[in-house]
């Protein structure tokens, strides 16, 4: 499908499918999340990423043509962008943020402890491992077998984006706002989460403090990076023609973008709008200046 007609019909029903689910899911995640168990919500949410795909079959459309080969001798180089691209330029990020808020650098563990509890701080003492070594040991993991995990789940979102979206779009309304549209798509499709826990920007990534304007320009702000990410992700599968390399870029930034919070205060309050995650708009800025480089040649094409 990376060639595909536009049709309204099929986009809108897609798109409601899509929509009504995932939201009807945040909504539980998001209860599980506050009252029952914050494990219980993080898996919910988890399983909410095979709701595009589960959107495309419930649109009529068929998964074939999504480019289901790897094809890895032909596609080594956009692969290897794909697994390790992520780490790089969330490092740069992060570096930039903690050069302008270095007192937010921490190796505490207190976003840890916030997260999954104080108890795994404690059977880290326990088997004389220190917080830094967990930190460098997440680190490997980020960048070499948590990226190649993380794509088997991240491919039920890369078939409805990438594989069935992002074509019709580009196909109706050309390649830059096909682009755009949908990236802001993308990321509104979180909108609840982002409203109900704080996803990305507040309590549910150790910012119990909020932020201003909580919680739209979390929502908008989210809607901008998704947009970079969208064109970084939909031109590598332009590149390669297979599906399970957008999918494997998404699982390697989604087991990098939460290494920077490892080595931050929790609860530094509108700050988590900038930093030291890709999602915010400072250490987000690699990634973006890479779309926008993408989004200026596809202008001139």
């Amino acid at each position: 499908m990376l060639n595909a007609e536009y049709d309204r019909t099929q986009v809108a029903k897609y798109l409601i499918w899509t929509f009504a689910l995932a939201w009807i899911v945040q909504i539980v995640a998001a209860y599980l999340y506050r009252c029952v168990d914050r494990m219980a919500g993080q898996l919910v949410v988890a399983a909410m990423m095979f709701v595009p795909t589960l959107g495309v079959l419930l649109s009529g459309a068929k998964l074939n043509g999504m480019g289901w080969k790897p094809n890895i001798r032909k596609n080594i180089r956009t692969i290897l962008i794909a697994w390790f691209a992520p780490a790089v330029l969330t490092a740069v990020g992060a570096a930039l943020y903690f050069l302008i808020f270095p007192a937010h650098f921490d190796m505490s563990g207190g976003y840890v402890a916030d997260s999954a509890g104080r108890m795994i701080l404690e059977q880290m003492e326990e088997q004389s491992i220190s917080y830094p070594t967990y930190v460098l040991i997440s680190a490997i993991a980020g960048v070499t077998y948590a990226p190649l995990i993380n794509t088997f789940v991240a491919l039920g979102e890369e078939i409805g984006w990438r594989g069935f979206l992002y074509p019709r779009l580009k196909a109706g309304f050309g390649r830059r706002k096909g682009w755009l549209l949908g990236g802001v798509i993308w990321g509104a499709w979180h909108w609840p989460l982002i409203w109900l826990i704080g996803y990305e920007y507040g309590a549910a990534v150790g910012n119990a403090a909020g932020y201003a304007g909580f919680p739209v320009v979390g929502m908008l702000l989210f809607c901008v990076v998704t947009v970079g990410w969208g064109v970084l992700h939909d031109w590598l599968y332009e590149k390669s023609g297979s599906i399970w390399v957008p999918a494997l870029l998404h699982g390697s930034i989604n087991a990098a973008a939460t290494l920077p919070l490892t080595v931050c205060l929790t609860d530094t309050g509108s700050a988590r709008l900038l930093g030291p995650a890709p999602m915010g708009i400072v250490a987000g800025l690699p990634f973006l200046a890479a779309a926008a480089v993408l989004l200026l040649r596809a202008g001139k094409e």
